[in-house]
């Protein structure tokens, strides 16, 4: 699972690419967003909103397998639709299902979707630890791998 910390800050992601260049590999940049890797982590991802100072730092720890962008596309696909999200409301791997407005029955119908997509299923325990579109995402591609073993 990610571990996440948000700062309030202002931030220029082509400076924080020039700054972090130096010191890690695969620096990857957009308007509001900067990813990279280094040694001490295996992915982390600066955010910024629009309009807004706060930024958000997500590091996850070496040897956890993230998932591919197909299955989160496809995760964030399935939770569109089950929340019924408005056209235009962003669904990314970092959305928060609490965030999106689901609610724990909300939660149980989305993951049954992914079983259903996916043809998997998932434990109550497992379910449970699911917050975000990237830990289902995760999960999703470490049960399939399981299956396919």
């Amino acid at each position: 699972m990610a571990h996440c910390l948000a700062a309030v800050s202002s931030f220029s992601p082509s400076a924080v690419r020039r700054r972090l260049s130096s010191q890690v590999a695969n620096v990857v940049s957009s308007r509001s967003s900067v990813s990279f890797h280094s040694r001490q982590m295996s992915f982390v991802s600066i955010s910024s909103r629009p309009s807004s100072l706060r930024f958000k730092i997500c590091c996850v720890a070496m040897g956890e397998a993230q998932a591919k962008k197909e299955t989160v596309d496809k995760v964030c696909m399935i939770v569109k639709k089950q929340l019924a999200v408005p056209d235009g409301t962003p669904v990314t791997a970092e959305s928060k299902f609490s965030e999106l407005g689901a609610d724990s029955l909300d939660t149980v119908e989305i993951v049954m979707g992914l079983e259903e997509e996916f043809n998997i299923t998932v434990d109550e325990t497992s379910a449970q630890d699911i917050a975000t579109v990237q830990d289902a995402a995760n999960l999703i591609e470490k049960l399939v791998t399981e299956k396919t073993a």
